[in-house]
């Protein structure tokens, strides 16, 4: 069934081209770090913003940020 999910998922954002991973960060309190929210998947970042405050509107953050996953730098993989 995953492998099913992940083809569909896979279907979708090439219909939408849409081929990028956005993590979101945000935090609710100045005193807080930014912790890890989610992900989006958007093609450019302006949509990425779009999706990002519609999809995690839950609560009244103070700072939200996007990181494209291809960006990130490993240092110990698994």
């Amino acid at each position: 069934m995953n492998e099913t999910l992940e083809t569909v998922g896979q279907a979708r954002r090439a219909a939408l081209n849409e081929t990028r991973v956005w993590h979101v960060f945000a935090r609710r309190k100045y005193e807080e770090p930014l912790h890890e929210i989610g992900n989006v998947v958007a093609d450019d970042v302006e949509l990425a913003r779009v999706y990002a405050r519609s999809i995690y509107d839950e609560f009244s953050w103070i700072e939200m940020v996007l990181v494209p996953r291809d960006s990130i730098v490993s240092v110990i993989a698994s």
